[in-house]
């Protein structure tokens, strides 16, 4: 992923000092391929560089987060990035 993260970055011409969600120590240790950044972190330095995170799931996985999400919408329970992740079947 970091080589991706350097990949998009240098495409579009941006600085690491010009991302400034992340920071240039943060952007130069998870292009390296530092294994303990935080994943927070990273998903918001992927949403700053425009790349989206698709995530290939097994089709019973995908049955059972419809129901989850039925029953979160039903109850009023919401995560905290509701409606922003996909998953391709």
């Amino acid at each position: 992923m970091g080589l991706l993260i350097r990949a998009a970055r240098k495409a579009g011409k941006v600085r690491m000092d010009d991302l400034p969600m992340a920071g240039p120590v943060f952007v130069r240790h998870v292009e390296r391929g530092k294994e303990t950044a935080q994943i927070g972190r990273v998903l918001r330095l992927l949403d700053e560089l425009g790349i989206r995170l698709v995530a290939d799931v097994p089709d019973n996985v995908e049955a059972v987060l419809d129901r989850i999400r039925q029953e979160d919408a039903a109850s009023g329970t919401s995560p905290a990035r509701k409606g922003k992740s996909k998953s391709k079947a």
